[in-house]
């Protein structure tokens, strides 16, 4: 694949200052004082009106009279002459521009211009860092392009940040702890360059083994989706993020009203994979930890002490971060009551009794470290009379290097324990002053596994039983509303939707007078429900708008304008349509939940699953996730809640049909994903049952489209392309299916792999491997569809779906072209596979938006180079290897 568009920002062989100066407290002195001092082995060319020679170096006035090529510009001027030199640096060729400067955004002067200079740096294809940067440095290639002035130490980890005060905070703090970095990125305000971009970046750089973000708000969550996901696969990802309570998450429905942006935030984090932090202390260790390798499998934490203090304090610890305490299996039990004094804790904290001898230590946590039902041990050791921490702490190390669970150790005291603390910092084991905060890095490392997992789901369509939905019906509901002018669906109206998408619904029929509501009545048989109908009233108990249990004809009257009367004192200016008649449901075993949808400014649509009925508002249980979702998703949601620890068996209460109740959401999923136009909705009640599911109420708010949104534009998380699945019929005339590959085809994968040839495999892989390593599997099969596509060509025969081919393409990190791949089974080479599946891969590129697409050839793979040329690829020689050759084509 090519360079990185943003290498001439991030690694430039030549730099030229603008602004550079010998002026004592200058933005322009610092940058380029720091710049001289860096060990910058690039060429450096300082840019001033007034001065003839910068810090010893001759200047020019303009960056147009420096005579070789320039990669980047730093700007140190004032804003007014910042449109001059953008053009000057387009006129010159200069790619990147980093703005050092600090502007102040409270003017609409400064505004104007920078918006002109952004525009102008977009017509000569300048990329833009900034404005209100600290600045831009590389440690390990001793580039400081900065205005800070302590020092800053290499290492492996970038720190980027959307604030440069708290950029230099993080800076100082580092360098205290002796941590040092790959690279240090100021974002500012973003009005170009943003995290996506960069991450994209740094994703590909192998200076950085972790990544450290500051974020205070988000520009383009696709993008940052997406490059966040594609880190997080590869490289420990820890973010802090200020703002936690702001531009919080508002709208019509309870949905939208029990959210915050924090809670989304989380939620998109997760999808991520990546882990969140909320202080300074915790992004560095956390950063640290990971990028050791530390890992753990859950959740659940054995404490092993020779202090019953010390290890109830911790244990409580533990309960206040949601660290489960393990329980220790019987063979742990038995093997403990055998090898401990009868006075031992008999449970988790183990407590060994205050003279626990080094040997006594070891077997506990050896017995701990063996336990299934464990994840991590965290050992407290007391100094007291006739303990040994030197020893003990001798064993430690050992067991640690022994065993693939992590330990956390915390010798407790000062210069008693200083030697084993010494011990332990040379050893690179997890060591703490006390217990709580090896607490805390256990549950970031268990919330981190568990993101990790939640990276992993790629969820793909709804498939067995599942009936398709009916998107025209839905699609027409809406669009009748809309045409009207109005924004809110009734009752009916959204639960029409539901049903198109097969979501169980309790019938709506309205009634215009009482007459038609006791004909309507009979018909669906007593008792009934009645509830106001009107597009001005959302919700209905607000106004007195609905009477249940009605058993006759006679009380329906009186409710019929009991209603109307209420609803009418309560908002004299609603319009109502009539009163809906429903069956009354009366479920002896039900358990309400609700399930909604909400819309985040960055993120789109957010759904949300907890209690419901008029209790959401008080209990506040909900869990949320962005969509899609699938199965595990789903559980994952449901798990979190408080009314999902009720949705078992019960008391006397039979389990809920959890197989319809997850369809519900499954089938939300879809909608979001398939109707842009939802902004809003909330199921509530939905009734569940060990008899299924059904939707007492619902709403629904929507939202005309924008013009330019391309499909799924309006989601943070790409869904499966359904769209893209479609037939063919090969040369001898069979019929084969091509469709997007999902993480379900691991073993397809894996087994296509395994029949290739040797010749097949060295000309796709260009090696001689048997199989593909695990993490190749999951890189080639659980894709993110906005930057790369693979699919697959598959046939039906006797032992089940087979797959006869696969072609891939990698979007290139400029989002305008890609590197594709191609393989054919052999025994299915000749049928013309090849040239169906290339124009297939055609058609999804363009539909990206893509231009361009290539890729490498083994010179000798004659049949290749013949269906490129039969394509239209152009096809020349490897500039840099004859054994290679690029083909081209422009789509």
């Amino acid at each position: 694949m090519k360079p990185h568009y943003l290498t001439p920002l991030f690694s430039p062989r030549t730099v030229a200052v603008v602004g550079a100066s010998d002026t004592p407290g200058s933005i322009g002195q610092a940058v380029f004082a720091n710049l001289l001092a860096g060990n910058f082995q690039g060429k450096l060319f300082p840019v001033n009106l007034n001065h003839k020679v910068v810090g010893g170096i001759p200047a020019v006035p303009s960056v147009r009279l420096i005579e070789p090529a320039v990669d980047m510009a730093v700007v140190c001027t004032a804003i007014r002459s910042l449109p001059a030199i953008i053009k000057d640096c387009g006129k010159k060729g200069i790619k990147a521009v980093l703005l050092a400067k600090e502007f102040s955004d409270s003017e609409q002067l400064e505004r104007e211009i920078l918006n002109e200079s952004v525009s102008i740096a977009r017509h000569y294809g300048i990329r833009v860092l900034g404005p209100n940067v600290l600045g831009l440095m590389r440690p390990v290639a001793g580039f400081n392009a900065t205005n800070y002035t302590s020092k800053v130490r290499p290492g492996n980890m970038a720190l980027v940040s959307q604030s440069s005060a708290l950029c230099t905070a993080m800076l100082d703090w580092a360098d205290s702890k002796g941590i040092g970095f790959s690279s240090v990125i100021s974002v500012g305000e973003a009005l170009d360059v943003d995290f996506g971009e960069i991450l994209d970046y740094l994703v590909a750089d192998n200076f950085t083994q972790g990544i450290l973000l500051h974020v205070h708000h988000i520009h383009h969550a696709r993008r940052f989706m997406s490059a966040l996901r594609a880190a997080a696969r590869t490289k420990p990802v820890v973010v802090i993020k200020s703002g936690r309570y702001q531009d919080d998450v508002t709208g019509v429905t309870h949905s939208s009203n029990l959210i915050e942006s924090g809670d989304v935030f989380d939620a998109a984090l997760s999808r991520a994979g990546v882990l969140r932090v909320s202080s300074i202390a915790q992004l560095f260790t956390a950063a640290k930890v990971l990028a050791a390798n530390f890992r753990v499998g859950g959740k659940r934490l054995a404490i092993v002490t020779n202090g019953i203090g010390p290890g109830v304090l911790a244990a409580d610890s533990a309960y206040t971060n949601g660290v489960e305490l393990a329980k220790l299996s019987d063979a742990t039990m038995d093997l403990l009551n055998n090898a401990l004094p009868r006075n031992w804790s008999h449970g988790n904290p183990i407590d060994l009794i205050g003279d626990a001898s080094p040997v006594r230590f070891r077997t506990a946590v050896k017995a701990c470290i063996d336990d299934p039902n464990v994840d991590g041990v965290l050992v407290v050791f007391t100094p007291q009379a006739g303990t040994d921490h030197l020893t003990t702490a001798q064993l430690m190390i050992g067991l640690q290097r022994e065993s693939s669970k992590p330990m956390f150790l915390s010798w407790l005291g000062d210069a008693k324990v200083s030697e084993s603390r010494d011990l332990f910092s040379k050893a690179k084991c997890a060591h703490f002053r006390a217990p709580e905060y090896g607490i805390e890095v256990f549950r970031n490392l268990a919330s981190y596994h568990y993101n990790q997992q939640l990276l992993l789901q790629t969820p793909g369509p709804l498939e067995g039983k599942r009936e398709a939905p009916d998107l025209l019906r839905a699609r027409a509901v809406i669009a009748g509303a809309m045409a009207e002018g109005r924004t809110i669906l009734s009752e009916r109206e959204s639960k029409e939707v539901l049903a198109a998408f097969r979501i169980p619904v309790n019938p709506t029929l309205l009634a215009r007078s009482e007459d038609e509501a006791v004909v309507l009545a009979e018909q669906i048989h007593y008792p009934v429900v009645l509830k106001i109908d009107s597009p001005d009233i959302i919700y209905k108990s607000d106004v007195g708008g609905v009477e249940l249990n009605i058993s006759n004809e006679a009380t329906l009257r009186a409710a019929f304008r009991s209603i109307l009367e209420r609803a009418h004192q309560a908002m004299p200016e609603a319009r109502i349509d009539g009163i809906s008649v429903q069956p009354m449901r009366k479920r002896r075993f039900a358990r309400e939940v609700m399930v909604g949808v909400t819309h985040d400014s960055s993120f789109g649509p957010v759904i949300t699953f907890g209690a419901g009925g008029i209790a959401v508002e008080v209990m506040h249980d909900r869990a949320l996730s962005l969509p899609p979702l699938n199965q595990y998703l789903v559980g994952s949601m449901i798990r979190k809640t408080r009314i999902g620890q009720l949705l078992g068996a019960f008391k006397n209460l039979p389990a809920v049909d959890m197989e319809e109740l997850v369809d519900v959401l499954l089938h939300v999923s879809e909608m979001v994903c398939e109707l842009p136009e939802l902004r809003e909705m909330d199921i509530n009640p939905l009734v569940a049952d060990e008899k299924g599911v059904i939707a007492l109420d619902a709403r629904i708010i929507v939202e005309p489209l924008k013009p330019d949104v391309k499909r799924y534009g309006h989601m943070a998380i790409m869904p499966y392309p359904t769209h893209m699945v479609r037939s063919a019929t090969l040369n001898d005339g069979m019929k084969v299916t091509i469709r997007p590959v999902r993480p379900e085809d691991a073993e397809m994968q894996q087994e296509f792999v395994r029949t290739l040839s040797d010749e097949s495999r060295y000309n796709r892989y260009m090696s001689s491997i048997k199989q593909l390593s695990q993490t190749m599997l999951v890189r080639f099969t659980q894709l993110d569809y906005d930057r790369e596509m693979a699919l697959a060509m598959t046939c039906e025969t006797e032992n089940g779906e087979e797959q006869q081919a696969v072609a891939r393409f990698i979007t290139d990190p400029d989002n305008e072209g890609c590197e594709f791949a191609l393989e054919v089974a052999d025994k299915w080479q000749g049928k013309g596979i090849g040239y169906i599946l290339m124009n297939a891969l055609f058609d999804a590129a363009r539909e990206q938006g893509l231009t361009v697409m290539r890729g490498e050839v083994l010179a000798g793979n004659k049949g290749m180079l013949k269906l490129m040329h039969k394509l239209g690829f152009t096809v020349e020689t490897h500039p840099e290897d004859r054994a290679l050759t690029i083909v081209t084509k422009i789509l």
